[in-house]
């Protein structure tokens, strides 16, 4: 069939034309998230939102003392952050999950570089972001994200330093092949969700390996990674479960 736009701007009788650009209207984006300290899942898509300066309403969500988010449970049926709500005509669309959450995005604004722009970076990009998302189970628990808390050494299992000798691996195979400052070059999905490791690897200093300071650097000077870390020390709700 012969597109709609080669008929002189008359539209065919049956045929939709597309929408004009002022019809088109970018859903309005409300993110729930919890604890700037400790939600390590907060931090990834905020810190993306924020970065690429994607206008958002931010609404922050106590944290009980089990480590839940009660107030969550009448947005998303999982009780977690963090939780997109992007408000749109045609009804509104609920993301729970980071990397979801992420993906959309990338989507809706596909004019920003949130996944680099080679193919093959991309699918790098993906298989890492999704191993991160899938893995890494013995860091997570035995040290949990706590931006407020001294860096002193913490003794930790033999699993936990496989992990993080895993992450040290593919930020050095990631940063070699991309020449910096981040793993694909520009900062990206990517490195936000890897962005939470840091902070651990630091908080508990688990690594010395330069590879490290070399994201770190590059992390920790973003606007967006300042602000969140600045929140993170305002807060003073101190949750036991997540103190080490």
């Amino acid at each position: 069939m012969t597109p709609w736009f080669v008929w002189n701007g008359s539209v065919p009788s049956g045929v939709e034309p597309p929408p004009t650009i002022a019809e088109v209207k970018m859903p309005r984006l409300t993110l729930y998230i919890t604890s700037k300290n400790y939600s390590s899942w907060s931090m990834r898509p905020w810190l993306v939102m924020r970065h690429f300066g994607i206008v958002f309403e931010e609404r922050m969500m106590p944290l009980d003392a089990q480590g839940k988010v009660p107030g969550i449970m009448r947005i998303s049926g999982t009780v977690k952050v963090p939780c997109l709500i992007a408000q749109k005509p045609d009804g509104d669309l609920t993301l729970w999950e980071s990397l979801a959450i992420l993906e959309y995005l990338a989507e809706l604004f596909g004019d920003l570089p949130l996944w680099p722009n080679r193919a093959a970076d991309r699918a790098r990009a993906r298989v890492i972001a999704n191993e991160m998302h899938a893995g890494f189970n013995a860091l997570r628990q035995e040290c949990p994200m706590n931006l407020r808390r001294p860096t002193v050494p913490l003794t930790v299992r033999d699993n936990v330093i496989d992990d993080v000798r895993r992450v040290v691996e593919i930020w050095r195979e990631c940063l070699a092949r991309s020449g910096g400052p981040f793993l694909f070059g520009e900062f990206g999905i990517a490195d936000a969700m890897f962005a939470p490791v840091y902070s651990r690897i630091i908080s508990y200093r688990l690594s010395s390996d330069p590879v490290v300071g070399q994201f770190g650097t590059a992390l920790s000077a973003l606007p967006a990674w300042q602000e969140w870390a600045a929140a993170a020390m305002r807060e003073t709700v101190v949750n036991d479960m997540m103190e080490r």
